[in-house]
């Protein structure tokens, strides 16, 4: 019997950009293809598998190492392991794709000032005022990909035409079959 391929899908952008919405969205899609699929949100992964950890450099690398080894483990044995953090560090993104190999990352990009028009908690209102400090991209530095396999612009582009862009991505990637909609 042939284990079938795990890959990852790396959703990576600021707070509020639309990581989670797609990797929820993409989720079920795979789902529905047949396939084992595994979703980490970076605020669950910091409520469980995280907890204790804060907002310094060593903290937020440590807990983007923790969700790699983690998408590692389910990658190696067959499933897609779907991470939505903000993984802000460009240098430990490359370390853990180069340890997973089968790596999609995806760059959820939008500016600040409309993640700031839409934020309904008023967290970047308030990190911009100095209020909140090591908040990424406002007080704390977000290193773009400089070239993800998928790119999607969550002001300009519908949840769902960003959807099909990463499922296009994947299907020319090889992970999905274009033709059977399935696994290739």
């Amino acid at each position: 019997m042939e284990l079938e391929r795990g890959f990852t899908v790396w959703f990576t952008g600021l707070s509020g950009a639309g990581k989670t919405t797609l990797a929820e969205r993409l989720a079920p899609r795979l789902k529905a293809l047949g396939l084992k699929v595994e979703l980490l949100d970076g605020d669950v992964v910091r409520t469980n598998l995280s907890k204790g950890l804060g907002f310094s450099k060593e903290d937020r690398d440590t807990n983007i190492r923790r969700i790699g080894f983690v998408c590692d483990l389910l990658t190696r044995n067959g499933v897609v392991a779907i991470a939505s953090a903000i993984s802000p560090y460009r240098e430990i993104r490359d370390e853990v794709r180069g340890i997973i190999g089968d790596f999609v990352e995806v760059f959820v990009k939008c500016p600040i000032d409309v993640l700031a028009e839409r934020d309904v908690k008023g967290l970047y209102k308030k990190a911009i005022a100095g209020e909140i400090k090591n908040f990424t991209g406002v007080s704390d530095p977000y290193e773009d990909p400089l070239t993800p396999e998928v790119l999607v612009e969550s002001d300009k582009e519908t949840v769902d035409a960003s959807l099909e862009k990463i499922v296009a991505s994947l299907e020319t990637l090889g992970y999905l079959s274009a033709a059977s909609g399935t696994r290739s």
